[in-house]
C-alpha cells in the first residue's frame, strides 16, 4: 500500500478537481457582491475585500520568504561536510 490516493494521480481528474476549485472560487466573489454586509470599519465594506485581503497577504509572505528570509537561512552545499 503506497499511501497516495490514486484519484489525485488521473491528470484528467485533477483538472476536474481544478475547474471546481477555481468555478468555486468565482461563484464565491460573485456572491460576494449580494451578500448584505455589516463592516466594522469602512474598507470591509469593498466587494471581495477579505478575499482580496488573502490573496495579498500570501504573495507578501511568499515575496518575504523568498528574499528576505531565503538568504538568512541559506547555507552553502557544503556547509555541512
Amino acid at each position: 500500500m503506497s499511501g497516495e490516493n490514486p484519484l489525485f494521480k488521473s491528470p484528467r481528474t485533477l483538472k476536474v478537481l481544478l475547474r471546481v476549485f477555481f468555478a468555486s472560487l468565482v461563484g464565491l466573489v460573485i456572491l460576494d457582491f449580494f451578500i448584505e454586509k455589516h463592516p466594522e470599519f469602512p474598507w470591509e465594506g469593498y466587494p471581495s475585500f477579505y478575499g482580496t485581503y488573502g490573496f495579498v497577504a500570501c504573495v507578501v509572505l511568499v515575496l518575504a520568504a523568498k528574499y528576505i528570509l531565503r538568504p538568512l537561512v541559506k547555507r552553502r552545499e557544503d556547509h555541512y561536510g
